[in-house]
């Protein structure tokens, strides 16, 4: 069953089209990526499935039925544009947030104290919202998203502001949540977030869907030509290779595209005594290069 499917949806302003005749459906208990580079129409559809604007067109359901406001309780949302209240403090704000989703009384503080806890807050509990940092107030926001145990948890960029140990944080939590049976839907433009925790994913390009499906699956359907080298020495030596469809090169790093045909093998051999080889493996290839092909081809 799904928890949200959204059939040929439009949203136009003008002659712009913010997202165009998009359709995807999202399994219950999975983590689904919504992917595209800024400006793709992420944000603008999911607004549309929280029922913040409305489709010119399409339909969208949303755990079994069309959105109203009595379901909102059952969902989490996290919004690009985060909403705090700065002057409260942290343990009062989140008492009055899980209030507004009918989530009250000694198990709801109980609830926020854990949180508190689990993110490294608790200390912060009787501080005013504006004395914490970006990074902080991000947890703070996540925790009034997730207060009241939803079934579906929609967020719109949940990484943005965290650091690598928070992020690691937030990525473990959402991964014993999909565990626990919640859906999850995310969007974001940084694949490396994708390839941790996504079961399925819609990239999403200029207002239209480019790819989308079981991310396994996709990859395994790119073929195994690509090598990832990590190497020392002069990076024309395998530039020159002709069985090289594209290159994306890091310095000492190198995420290499053959061609259909080309042996990686015989790349291998062709660098042998030209660059020091640390690293040389055959891979399917990284989302990241994926997504660079599907919007460049779309851009062009």
């Amino acid at each position: 069953m799904n928890a949200i499917e959204v059939e040929n949806i439009s949203k136009r302003y003008g002659q712009f089209f913010a997202v165009d005749n998009l359709s995807f459906q999202v399994p219950e208990a999975s983590v689904y990526g919504l992917l595209g580079p800024n400006g793709a129409g992420k944000t603008t559809t999911i607004r549309m499935i929280m029922n913040v604007l409305i489709p010119d067109k399409g339909r969208i359901r949303v755990l079994g039925e069309k959105m109203s406001e009595a379901m909102k309780t059952r969902i989490g949302y996290l919004p690009e544009e985060r909403g705090l209240y700065p002057k409260m403090k942290v343990g009062e704000l989140l008492v009055f947030l899980a209030n507004l989703k009918d989530f009250r009384g000694p198990q709801a503080k109980e609830a926020i104290d854990s949180w508190l806890d689990r993110f490294d807050l608790l200390e912060w509990k009787e501080k005013k919202v504006e004395e914490l940092s970006r990074g902080m107030q991000q947890k703070v926001q996540f925790i009034a998203t997730v207060i009241h145990k939803p079934e579906l948890i929609i967020l719109d960029e949940p990484f943005s502001g965290l650091d690598p140990v928070n992020t690691k944080l937030l990525k473990d939590i959402m991964l014993e949540m999909r565990d626990q049976g919640v859906t999850i839907i995310f969007s974001t433009h940084r694949m490396e977030q994708v390839e941790m925790i996504c079961d399925n994913i819609c990239l999403i390009n200029k207002a239209q869907s480019v790819l989308k499906g079981n991310l396994d699956q996709i990859k395994r359907e790119y073929g195994k030509n690509m090598v990832i080298l990590e190497y020392e020495g002069d990076s024309r030596q395998v530039k020159q290779y002709p069985g090289t469809e594209t290159i994306d090169d890091y310095g000492k790093y190198m995420e290499i595209k053959l061609k259909d045909q080309a042996d990686p093998q015989e790349l291998l051999a062709s660098l042998a005594g030209k660059i020091r080889v640390d690293r040389f493996e055959i891979k399917e290839p990284t989302l990241n290069a994926i997504f660079i092909e599907k919007v460049g081809e779309k851009n062009e």
